[in-house]
């Protein structure tokens, strides 16, 4: 059995995972999730050391892709 769970995003898109779902995943506080795109599907698991090793990995190429006030301004509302 399936079961849905829905959660509002915020104007910074933030949004809340569902008890349950934390649960499930064994999510506490201070735990870091990993959001992996398939097939146009989005999974969301509970991160591994590896995923951290890999977005610490790619943190600095990335540094500039997306902080500028511009940006900031931009993309406020999602």
């Amino acid at each position: 059995m399936q079961t849905l769970s829905v959660s509002k995003l915020t104007s910074k898109g933030q949004a809340t995972i569902p008890g349950r779902v934390r649960q499930k995943l064994g999510l506490k506080s201070g735990d870091s999730v990993a959001f992996k795109l398939k097939h146009g599907q989005i999974f969301l698991q509970k991160a591994r050391p590896v995923d951290r090793v890999f977005a610490s990995a790619v943190e600095e190429t990335l540094k500039d892709e997306w902080h500028s006030e511009h940006d900031e301004r931009a993309y406020a509302d999602l």
